[in-house]
């Protein structure tokens, strides 16, 4: 079942942001989740299999500068390692252009770790439509 994130969800949550390689405490993870879920333009949806959350998709309404169309930026996005291959990735990405269509917007984007670990994961959106067309860059300031 895809569902609304709740705040009864913030634990497995921060469990789900270990599995995508950003351990997460609780703590943090609810005060993320304050933050993004009284944002209107941001979406969290999450899998529910035997009362569990084993995945989940966040997403948020992108504006663009240099044309008109808006999209949907897939911020987050992860399915427990224990429940993969079973559709469940599916439904969430389902979930994500649903929201888009709702929108009336045509457009998912998504950045992804140009790193060996996340080949499955490249490969899983190249299988779904996706393309490679961007190299991301990140600067820490001080």
């Amino acid at each position: 079942m895809i569902r609304t994130a709740r705040e009864k969800d913030i634990g497995e949550l921060a469990n789900l942001m270990g599995e995508l390689g950003y351990p997460t405490t609780t703590s943090e993870m609810e005060q993320r989740f304050e933050k993004i879920s009284s944002n209107p333009s941001y979406n969290t949806q999450v899998a529910e299999k035997d009362g569990k959350v084993v995945g989940m998709i966040g997403m948020m309404l992108g504006f663009h500068y240099e044309k008109n169309e808006n999209y949907i930026r897939i911020v987050a996005f992860v399915v427990d390692s224990k429940y993969r291959k079973n559709g469940i990735g599916d439904k969430l990405i389902q979930k994500a252009e649903e929201w888009a269509m709702e929108q009336g917007l045509n457009k998912l984007v998504l950045n992804s770790g140009n790193r060996s670990d996340r080949n499955n994961a490249h490969e899983f959106y190249t299988n779904r439509g996706f393309e490679g067309k961007a190299t991301g860059f990140y600067k820490i300031l001080p």
